[in-house]
């Protein structure tokens, strides 16, 4: 095994990439649903935004509360860490959902609940950069 290898197999297969994995899909469920909920009243790339927000807060929590239990960081420090890990995210999700609904989908005459496909494919791209962020910024241990 290479020492890529083993880097990569100790990050992300772990108990705690796990419950990463589990927290932060029920966030990602939230920041999905609320999406709909908000693209009622707002276009769509400001309902990304406004939901990725709401799903950050939840996630913020579950992670404190399930997944990283022994950071070091007052929750003040985490908060702040965690929201720069999130700015990068956000970017991702935002440029991968509008960049699929408004230019690729368009261009394979997909149009089944193309804006609701986009956004869920954004929302879990970011999931392993994020681990990795949170782990040696929001949740230092």
């Amino acid at each position: 095994m290479t020492r890529a290898t083993s880097l990569v197999r100790n990050a992300f297969v772990s108990k705690r990439f796990l419950l990463f994995l589990l927290t932060g899909g029920f966030a990602a469920a939230v920041n999905w649903g609320s999406r709909i909920l908000y693209n009622h009243w707002m276009p769509y790339s400001a309902a990304i935004v406004v939901a990725y927000i709401t799903g950050m807060i939840t996630a913020f929590v579950l992670a404190k509360m399930f997944v990283f239990t022994e950071s070091q960081h007052s929750t003040r420090r985490s908060a702040f860490f965690f929201t720069l890990v999130n700015l990068v995210a956000v970017v991702q999700t935002w440029a991968v959902s509008v960049g699929l609904a408004y230019y690729v989908f368009p261009r394979l005459g997909m149009t089944w609940h193309d804006r609701d496909i986009a956004h869920l494919v954004g929302v879990i791209v970011p999931v392993f950069t994020s681990y990795i962020g949170h782990k040696k910024f929001s949740f230092k241990h």
